[in-house]
């Protein structure tokens, strides 16, 4: 078995799939919008492309002819993907999926009118005076989010009408794309949020791994911790909401499904066909296929009997504070992991920085029982003696 993957976005978790795959033995093609990428620094082969050029896309894919086109970003004409499976290549998980969950009007409209999934209520706007209407009609507290962004790019919470215009201006700059449009989200009052990290199989049954609790600051992840307390009531409603939704996006492949845990139940989010950045905590060992792993053997075909959950995790993020073009220096890791032994780092090797992107992650792990608390501590103590200059 030895597949050509051409992996389509080649940040810090297309870098940790090159290398699960790897292992495996398959051929990785990394391809960014910018050289150098950190997948592009676990294989010989990679392509610098903008992949919302639909016909620079095209050539890539004629150029390499890949068996499995694993797309890793949002930005990409992925309706070109309809035509890479009609060729008869494997796209991950499916041409659907990607189509639907590249963009949030897709898949919160498919999750709230066709599979009548429990979600904040939410409106669309694509001028400031449809937000502003559209403010009115929610209600404040609200959440503004461009229809395609990542890591929480462009998001913001509206609390008075002072914030409307700024939300608009701030969505504007941080979605990825040309749709030019915004999801306006009725704040839903949660005590935590969670990533259910869900596996469809090719040739077996859909498999849950331990929930992740995790917080965001504006929308983009900082730490992470698995596993998370909820009620077995929560649970169940949380896998049979993600086992609704993917089996309708359809393909086989790690899913990163997002819930809200309310004192009257779960409310869905949003969902990710690929690995989640705050799945990242299972880097840890917290189980006996991190998420890498699984998303490769399920891409490749592979079987995966069950998740088992060996450790407890948590992970918090070490981010740049300021932008350069200059080549980054990540310092402090030896300080990060000379006192624990049961703490890890992992830098993602980007080559420029901007203020509070990733930079690298530090994982802690313990026993299963081990206080959540304590794990958060030492992974955020570990993360806080990483600088980035």
């Amino acid at each position: 078995m030895r597949k050509k993957i051409l992996l389509l976005g080649s940040g810090e978790l297309g870098k940790e799939f090159a290398i699960a795959v790897a292992r495996l033995g398959q051929v990785v093609v990394a391809v960014d919008r910018y050289d150098d990428a950190p997948a592009m620094q676990v294989t010989p082969y990679r392509e610098v492309i903008e992949m919302l050029d639909g016909a620079a896309l095209d050539a890539v894919v004629a150029k390499h002819r890949p068996d499995i086109i694993v797309p890793e970003i949002e930005a990409i004409r992925t309706e070109r993907f309809y035509e890479y499976e009609a060729q008869g290549i494997q796209v991950v998980p499916s041409a659907r999926a990607a189509n639907f969950t590249m963009n949030r009007r897709a898949i919160r409209d498919l999750a709230a009118n066709e599979l009548g999934l429990r979600t904040a209520p939410y409106r669309y706007a694509s001028t400031l005076e449809q937000l502003t209407s559209a403010v009115d009609e929610i209600g404040l507290p609200c959440v503004v989010k461009p229809l395609m962004s990542s890591s929480g790019k462009g998001q913001s919470t509206v609390r008075t009408t002072d914030d409307v215009a700024r939300a608009w201006d701030y969505a504007a700059a941080g979605g990825r794309g040309d749709l030019g449009e915004v999801i306006v989200e009725g704040f839903i009052d949660f005590h935590t949020e969670i990533t259910l990290l869900t596996v469809t199989q090719q040739h077996g049954p859909t498999l849950f791994c331990p929930p992740i609790g995790h917080v965001q600051e504006r929308g983009d992840y900082v730490e992470s911790w698995q596993p998370v307390a909820i009620s077995a009531s929560d649970l169940e409603a949380a896998q049979a909401t993600a086992e609704k939704v993917t089996k309708a996006l359809t393909g086989a492949g790690l899913w990163g499904v997002e819930f809200f845990l309310t004192d009257k139940g779960v409310v869905f989010s949003e969902l990710s066909p690929r690995p989640h950045d705050t799945g990242m905590v299972t880097l840890a060992g917290t189980q006996n296929l991190s998420e890498f792993e699984l998303h490769a053997r399920a891409v490749l075909g592979l079987p995966i009997p069950e998740v088992v959950l060996l450790a407890a995790g948590a992970s918090a993020v070490v981010r740049a504070s300021n932008a350069s073009e200059a080549l980054p220096s990540v310092d402090g890791v030896a300080a990060a992991v000379a006192v624990d032994p049961r703490v890890d780092v992992r830098v993602f090797g980007k080559p420029t920085t901007r203020p509070d992107r990733r930079m690298a992650v530090a994982v802690a792990a313990g026993a299963v029982g081990t206080d959540v608390d304590e794990l958060r501590a030492r992974a955020k103590d570990a993360a806080a003696s990483i600088s980035v200059s």
